[in-house]
């Protein structure tokens, strides 16, 4: 190694003793502090000959040119320092162990700051549109050891990697879209999984893995955005009348269903007021049922007390009573004019010629 160094900083010390003009400091002392800084200097410069150091968010593979085994070791070193023979005998490569993302897109501004960027993705329609699609890919080295041996070291598991599988799979599987189905949230959702499995069928072989594929958004031309936009507002107005054509009917079914209801409210309500009418009539029925039956039960009395009372009269004593009688209507009389002689003449005092005239008592009773 060139001693230059070594000269210089030794120097710096000597301009700095002087110019501090401290006595405690010796010659013999500027010596040793050459000799420590020396062995610094050489501790630093074995330090970056023998080790490498791996960061924690990196995997180590350790390249071996001279021994028995040569070429690339298997072994994935972890975080730390890991030997190595200078000179290029050895050699330690390494790779990102975290969560990668690849951009494709036509505005970089957007996209993340330490993302890996490309064009956007170029796709043809199933109906031979062109839309240009920012799609950001999320993937990871699953194997470090396959990507080295089959890739090779540094970027490019991105340049010959996933860089040349992503926007053919993109296009094999959003390609089968057509312009309008593009809108359509879940099928593009359907399509990147899509993409994403058949990526990782090719990559998974070489070590890669792909965790997400998301489109972000999508641009057509202003043109074909225009007649995407007229045909949508025309849908929507078929939409429109289909809606409003099924709400007039619902509404005339539902007007047909009230009147339903309001005639069958009004045939209960009418067998109701036939029901209540038929109530009255049989109630005024027995009503006049239990007087008639009351009144011949009163009459039947009645005649039942004038025969009793006829069956009375005709019993010992009726015929003085009929006489006492004829004697109280006679006294009214002033002057009354009947025959005397004869079979039929009236002697009114011979009682007993009156009670036969007026036939009380049969021809020879006393």
């Amino acid at each position: 190694m060139d001693n230059d160094p070594i000269d210089k900083i030794s120097s710096y010390i000597n301009e700095w003793i002087e110019r501090f003009k401290f006595p405690q400091l010796n010659l013999r002392l500027a010596g040793a502090l050459k000799i420590f800084i020396a062995g610094v200097v050489l501790v630093i410069i074995g330090y970056n000959l023998f080790f490498v150091y791996v960061r924690p968010d990196e995997y180590g593979i350790k390249v071996a040119r001279v021994g028995i085994n040569r070429g690339v070791q298997k072994k994935i070193y972890q975080a730390g320092l890991t030997f190595v023979l200078p000179f290029g005998l050895q050699k330690i490569y390494r790779l990102p162990r975290g969560i990668q993302v690849l951009e494709l897109t036509n505005f970089p501004e957007t996209a993340a700051t330490a993302a890996r960027k490309d064009r956007a993705a170029h796709i043809q329609t199933s109906d031979g549109f062109f839309v240009d699609v920012d799609v950001s890919f999320l993937y990871h080295i699953k194997d470090p050891y396959l990507v080295f041996t089959t890739i090779g070291p540094g970027t490019l598991f991105e340049d010959n990697g996933i860089i040349p599988k992503a926007e053919p799979a993109l296009k094999e599987t959003l390609g089968k879209l057509t312009t309008e189905e593009f809108y359509n949230s879940p099928m593009r959702v359907q399509k990147t999984e899509e993409a994403k499995i058949r990526l990782n069928s090719e990559l998974n072989l070489k070590g890669i893995e792909v965790d997400q594929v998301l489109v972000r958004y999508f641009i057509y031309s202003k043109e074909i955005q225009k007649n995407i936009e007229e045909k949508k507002l025309q849908d929507q107005m078929v939409f429109t009348n289909r809606a409003a054509a099924r709400a007039a009917k619902e509404e005339a079914e539902l007007k047909k269903i009230v009147q339903e209801g309001m005639v069958i409210a009004a045939v209960e309500l009418e067998k109701g007021k036939a029901y209540v009418t038929r109530k009255i009539a049989e109630k005024d029925f027995y009503v006049r049922k239990k007087k008639a039956e009351a009144d011949l039960l009163v009459k039947l009395a009645e005649a039942e007390r004038v025969r009793l009372k006829n069956e009375a009269l005709k019993g010992i004593g009726s015929e003085r009573m009929v006489g006492l009688k004829m004697a109280d209507a006679y006294k009214g009389l002033d002057v009354i004019i009947l025959p005397s002689d004869g079979p039929d003449g009236v002697n009114p005092l011979n009682l007993d010629n009156a009670l036969k005239l007026f036939d009380v008592r049969k021809g020879g009773g006393k």
